[in-house]
Order: C-alpha cells, then sequence, then structure tokens
C-alpha cells in the first residue's frame, strides 16, 4: 500500500492546513477550504489536525489525507496515543502521523504498538521525528514515511531558524522508508533543496496557511 501512495507524492508538495487553538482560522469549514485552495495550487496531499477536521477534508478535497491528533502542547502531544490513532483512522486518514521522539507516550505505549494498530486498520504511518537516531528507529518499527516535522522542537534537537536539511539527506541515505521534509520551509527554493536533499517530499504549512504568524512577521519587520 506504501508503494502507490509514495509514487503519487514524489517530487510534490504537501499542504499542511492547521491552525493553533484561538486563531480565527480555526474553525473546520475554513481549513476545508484551505485544503480546497492547496489542491487547485497542484498539492498532492494536505496534512490535517483532528478527527473532524479529516473526515470533512476527505469528503469535500479528493486527496490523500495525512491526519495528526493534537492533543495538548507539551511532551507528546502529536497523536499520543493508539486512541487518538485509530481515530483518525477511522476519520478517514490515509496516513496516521505521529510523534515517533524517544519520549514516552502518555498511556505507556510504544510507537510499535501505534504502527501496528494503525496497520491492522489499514491505514499508513507517518513519524513525526526530532534527530537521525529516531527516524532509523521509526523505520525499523515499520513507519511507511519519516517526517522531520519535530527537529528544532524538542529537548535534544538544536532549536534552529532554517529546515535541518542534513537530517533529511542523513536519514535518505541510511533509511529505505521515505522521508518527508517538514519544519521551517519557507520558500520554493527551501522546498527544491529539501528534495535535493533526498526528501520524497515536502510539507509546507505556515508559508502557505498561517495568515496570522505571516501578519506578525510582517509587523515585526515594520517595528523592529
Amino acid at each position: 500500500m506504501t508503494l502507490p501512495l509514495a509514487d503519487s507524492l514524489k517530487g510534490r508538495l504537501i499542504v499542511s492546513c492547521q491552525a493553533p487553538p484561538g486563531d480565527p482560522m480555526r474553525h473546520t469549514d475554513t481549513l476545508v477550504r484551505m485544503a480546497l485552495a492547496a489542491r487547485d495550487g497542484g498539492a498532492a496531499a494536505v496534512r490535517v489536525n483532528e478527527p473532524e477536521v479529516v473526515a470533512a477534508t476527505v469528503a469535500a478535497v479528493g486527496l490523500p489525507v495525512i491526519g495528526l491528533w493534537k492533543d495538548g502542547d507539551t511532551g507528546v502531544y502529536i497523536t499520543p496515543t493508539v486512541r487518538h490513532a485509530l481515530a483518525l483512522v477511522e476519520a478517514g486518514a490515509a496516513v496516521v502521523a505521529a510523534d515517533a521522539t524517544a519520549r514516552p507516550r502518555p498511556d505507556g505505549s510504544t510507537f510499535a504498538e501505534l504502527v501496528e494498530a494503525v496497520h491492522a486498520a489499514g491505514a499508513l504511518v507517518m513519524a513525526d521525528v526530532s534527530t537521525f537516531d529516531e527516524g532509523r528507529a521509526a523505520a525499523g518499527q515499520g513507519a511507511d514515511f519519516v517526517g522531520t516535522t519535530l527537529s528544532g522542537y524538542v529537548p535534544g534537537s538544536p532549536r534552529r531558524t532554517a529546515p535541518d536539511l542534513a537530517l533529511v539527506a542523513d536519514l535518505a541515505a541510511a533509511i529505505p522508508t521515505p522521508v518527508i521534509a517538514e519544519g521551517r520551509i519557507a520558500t520554493p527554493e527551501q522546498a527544491a533543496e529539501a528534495l535535493a536533499a533526498g526528501a520524497l517530499s515536502v510539507v509546507v504549512g505556515t508559508a502557505i496557511t498561517a495568515p496570522t504568524a505571516l501578519t506578525r512577521a510582517f509587523v515585526a519587520g515594520l517595528t523592529s
């Protein structure tokens, strides 16, 4: 099942259609329209948060949906448990994205158990990692895709302002699992560099779908 989807994503853009709590864009209909706009712009897939939004996006957009469920904002909070993962599969996600860092999961489960449950339910898994060792471990535990999503956002992963293209390149050279570049990709040029580094495809979120954050950046630039 991985191969056909991987083929459809190869060399293409995935758009992350999300909004943080309290943001005016954080409404299901708005996020679905965001995904429709991404589709019309040529995206190959979308990355969407929460089962309700996943289900609505699957029904309306006609692209593969990478679903995740952010529960909280500290520790392992991206699809932290098997229960969260299976709810995303039930909502129609083709791929479930989940934190695959070395940190403990809140229910005491393992990432490998989450992978097994999602596969048994008929979907694929994207491992969100922050380091090379985590990516290699996730591949060994059966992840169908490894994303560099959490590089720079987790203790032990150095904070940075640019995409972690070195991690993309190192993982792409070391594991057979397709690597998806994600995190701080702000320009088309950086997206192309990620593909050149060995990424199967590239996820872009803030630079496309976060008007509040982008407005703040411009305001800061004018007032600094």
